[in-house]
């Protein structure tokens, strides 16, 4: 799940150093090396530089993604699962869900970041050191980005529970259904598929 981005490097060479430095943390993520092992992301203007997620954290995107690799082939969408970054529309900030689910002509910001508004989905996968930003801040992140629906998949909810966030309006989502790990979700339209998340049950460990 590493981020590899061709930005320049932070050090001043002749060419660099009258510019002004980065005033902002869209810049400074801008501005920065391809970090190997690391995740980048703004969160309410945050840049927050994390490791990767464990082998467990990556296998449970795995098992979304097997689970639902039936439904976006037949359907002609794309499946991310952690390896793509995604622009907020509006403030521009970027960030590396867990999962995405986009169609083949999602539109883009530059190269590589896909446009939250062009999306069908976003999951994150829940680990002790993301309980924060997945719970209460990314919600209202991927709201306000036009993300129709949102999946939060936490394991280290006490038991393990599934989150199906949509209906975004105003920078949150007005619709919400959760459930204990091992029963079924239905995620609403525009996915339209009723998720058996007893699959996530086959992960063990902790994310």
């Amino acid at each position: 799940m590493t981020s590899h981005r061709n930005h320049a490097a932070l050090r001043p060479t002749p060419e660099t150093a009258s510019r002004p430095l980065p005033a902002t943390a869209r810049e400074l993520f801008d501005a920065l090396p391809s970090l190997p092992g690391l995740r980048t992301e703004v969160i309410d203007g945050r840049l927050i530089v994390s490791p990767v997620g464990t082998p467990e954290h990556g296998w449970l995107a795995m098992l979304l993604a097997y689970e639902m690799h039936q439904m976006i082939m037949d359907r002609d969408w794309r499946a991310y699962t952690g390896n793509v970054d995604v622009c907020i529309d509006g403030p521009r900030d970027p960030v590396e869900p867990d999962f995405v689910v986009a169609p083949a002509d999602c539109p883009r910001w530059g190269e590589r970041e896909l446009l939250s508004s062009g999306l069908v989905m976003v999951a994150e996968i829940v680990s002790p050191g993301s309980v924060v930003d997945d719970r209460e801040r990314k919600p209202g992140i991927y709201a306000s980005g036009g993300i129709p629906v949102m999946l939060l998949i936490d394991p280290v909810a006490a038991p393990a529970t599934v989150t199906v966030l949509s209906d975004p309006k105003e920078g949150e989502y007005r619709t919400f259904t959760r459930v204990a790990v091992g029963s079924p979700l239905h995620i609403p339209d525009p996915v339209g598929f009723t998720l058996d998340t007893s699959v996530f049950a086959k992960a063990p460990g902790r994310s």
